[in-house]
């Protein structure tokens, strides 16, 4: 007979003893078992004792995470979180330095511990850290500890940032500034003062005033990725919370220091790869630089501005080349319209008026006057094609100015924040200066070339654009890492590689409609499906590793999550570091039964993503996300670390509980593989020969065994 479902199993270890096998009844108050096994070892004052778990995190046990002991479970007893905090609270403040120095170590791998972080926090404990770094005496790893425990403490939300010293932040900042300090106390520094700036608006002002962009900038050249990945995490804080009016002036900061040039040779083009978290600050940061634009993209043009005016002025004058204009205002008049007319404006009359829709408001106006000034010769070479021809065919460069700019903001989303865990960075935007103007004048010249490959009329304006963001989303997925490389890439797609593309992606789903096809189609779907299924519950076998969700990036928890063989549990556990490959299953500590597995929900319906903040939401964050819900009442939350491993993992799910599995991913591997078998057993039936006489029976064609490679 099963054992009830509140009775869990445990080993209790304590040092120079047998351990303890108990069975332990989650109805009954913890306090009372902790007296138990302390009397089964003869220890006195069970008040001052907790379990922890012996493996992983080795984190204390209380009333509100007990739920979470499963069946099989190590525990080890030990001293209370109070009892441990003061213990080390009046170790590090002991004068012997090796007594200190193992406190410090100790606190900085204790202060993890949510339970035990409340305890020396409550006990003054941060604030006597603060005052071991203001005194300035410590240095070397007794320092890089307290800099840990100080870090680790303050992640839990517990206490506010803004209760942080002025002579506090100057300490920390003076370890960034310094020429030649220690590693590890550098990226504790620099994650600190990230940390202050993310969360306290007060203390971005203070340390604005004690880090220099230039000091920042100085850490992007050293060989140390780890202290490049924190040096660029600061700039991007200080520029995410910067004042609007100060972000501009930081932005020319930036570029009179060379940081695009820095970055690009020291770090993308170094020779070390791009780890996830450098390329996650890389996107941040080419986020942050493009929003400088929405200002611009969303600023509406005043037709009565005269130097707004005189810029569209500016754009007749360098077409025809400054021809004079008439004396008589009328004449002057209708030269003009006739002119802004062969520009490619909407209002001939009043172009102005076309730059009042916003985005992308007067950022287009910005581009057309930039590709003139820089590319005169391509800008006139547009216009002066266009203009001359008589058969409408001609290409609207105002108009299609306009509406490309729009498209651009929208393909980069300029103006809309970074996605949590997004990695979508592209090199070439760190090769030029200006790169979101030159990448404009090489996207105008691709719809112009588009627009003759189509023979388009006006008539066809919203077809061409459909093209060409077409060639320019599919160019940017090959991340070229020049402006050179995406104008080869875009020479390859031109409109007839558009048509071959989507004509095979369509995979000819218009020649599969007659009735026989249907039901051939109808007959193969199940054994696909079939195979799809266990395709899909071997790589739950094989695992995959996951990011702890709620924990600072650049320190890399994880956690890995597999399926038993034979699909009856599910085991995880915590792992130091992103594993290489398969990881034991003597590996992962926790399991649960498949047999109590309730549902899988996903996205805003998971319980992680209801409890984490509006602030801390994205959409990024909720399309990775699912939960699975087991007895009695518990979860297992799950963040994907892309979008195939949550298709993966969500599709295995459902398979396991004999439920539909409905991704995105699924679908298109069902039509892929469908259209494959299809057209093998089609092939079959055509090189079938058929006998004068007297025919035999037509024997069903035989099913064509594959297997489909999905890595």
């Amino acid at each position: 007979m099963p054992p009830p479902a509140d009775i869990v199993k445990v080993a209790i270890e304590w040092p120079g003893a047998n351990a303890q096998l108990i069975e332990m009844d989650q109805k009954r108050p913890l306090s009372s078992i902790i007296r138990e096994v302390c009397d089964g070892w003869s220890l006195s004052g069970s008040e001052q004792f907790a379990l922890r778990y012996a493996d992983g995190p080795q984190l204390y046990i209380t009333e509100q995470t007990r739920g979470e002991i499963k069946n099989g479970t190590i525990l080890r007893l030990a001293i209370s979180p109070g009892r441990a905090a003061r213990q080390l609270l009046e170790r590090i403040q002991s004068h012997g330095i090796d007594a200190r120095l193992e406190a410090l170590k100790e606190l900085a791998k204790l202060s993890a511990d949510p339970t035990f972080a409340t305890e020396f926090i409550n006990m003054e404990g941060i604030g006597t850290l603060a005052r071991l770094v203001e005194s300035g005496t410590h240095f070397g790893e007794m320092l890089a500890f307290t800099l840990t425990a100080f870090l680790e403490l303050m992640d839990h939300g517990i206490v506010s940032w803004d209760l942080i010293s002025l002579s506090f932040i100057k300490q920390i900042a003076g370890y960034v500034n310094q020429p030649m300090v220690d590693v590890s106390i550098l990226q504790r520094s620099l994650a600190i003062l990230e940390s202050m700036v993310l969360n306290s608006h007060s203390l971005y002002h203070r340390v604005a005033q004690e880090i220099t962009v230039g000091q920042l900038i100085g850490h992007l050249q050293v060989s140390n990725q780890e202290i490049q990945t924190y040096a660029i995490a600061l700039i991007n804080a200080l520029f995410l919370k910067a004042p609007e009016d100060r972000r501009q002036e930081m932005a020319s900061t930036l570029a009179q220091k060379h940081l695009r040039s820095i970055i690009l040779n020291h770090v993308i083009r170094g020779n070390r790869p791009i780890k996830a978290e450098m390329a996650h600050q890389l996107y941040v940061l080419q986020v942050l630089t493009f929003n400088l634009l929405e200002e611009r993209m969303m600023t509406k043009m005043d037709p009565n501005d005269q130097a707004q005016r005189d810029i569209i002025f500016e754009l007749r004058r360098i077409a025809f080349d400054g021809e004079n204009d008439p004396t008589g205002t009328e004449k002057r008049k209708a030269m003009y319209t006739k002119d802004y007319k062969m520009l490619g404006f909407t209002n001939h009359v009043n172009p102005a008026m076309d730059f009042t829709q916003t985005p992308p408001g007067m950022l287009a106006l910005d581009n057309m006057l930039y590709l003139a000034k820089v590319h005169q010769d391509t800008y006139i070479r547009i216009v002066l094609e266009n203009s001359s021809r008589e058969d409408k065919h001609e290409c609207p460069f105002g108009r299609c100015a306009i509406e490309l700019t729009r498209m651009l903001c929208e393909i980069l989303q300029v103006g809309e924040l970074p996605n949590e865990g997004c990695n979508d960075y592209h090199p070439m935007f760190f090769t030029h200066d200006r790169a979101w103007e030159e990448f404009f004048c090489v996207c105008i010249q691709l719809l112009n070339k588009t627009w003759k490959e189509m023979r388009a009329t006006a008539e066809d304006f919203n077809k061409v654009m459909q093209v060409v963001r077409e060639q320019i989303t599919r160019a940017l997925a090959m991340k070229p890492s020049s402006l050179d490389q995406l104008k080869n890439k875009l020479r390859g797609l031109n409109y007839s590689e558009i048509l071959r593309l989507r004509q095979s992606e369509r995979m000819s789903q218009d020649d599969f409609q007659s009735p026989p096809i249907i039901e051939l189609r109808e007959r193969i779907q199940p054994e696909i499906l079939e195979l799809i299924k266990q395709q899909r519950l071997n790589r739950l076998c094989e695992g995959s590793c996951f990011r702890k969700l709620g924990n600072r990036r650049r320190q890399e928890k994880f956690w890995f999550c597999r399926l038993s063989l034979n699909h009856k549990v599910l085991h995880y556990g915590d792992l130091d570091e992103s594993p290489q490959g398969e990881v034991p299953f003597e590996l992962l500590s926790d399991k649960i039964p498949v047999s109590d597995i309730k549902s899988v929900v996903t996205g805003k319906d998971c319980p992680h993503m209801k409890e984490k903040s509006a602030l801390k939401q994205n959409k990024e964050v909720l399309e990775l996300a699912f939960s699975v819900l087991y007895d009695p009442d518990e979860t297992l939350n799950f963040v994907a670390p892309n979008k195939y491993e949550y298709c993966i993992w969500t599709d295995g799910l459902c398979a396991l509980l004999g439920r539909e599995m409905g991704s995105d991913l699924t679908r298109s591997d069902l039509d892929t593989l469908i259209s494959m078998e299809m057209k093998l057993r089609l092939l079959d039936l055509e090189n079938i020969t058929i006998p004068e006489a007297p025919p035999p029976v037509p024997k069903e064609p035989s099913s064509y065994n594959f297997t489909y490679n999905y890595s």
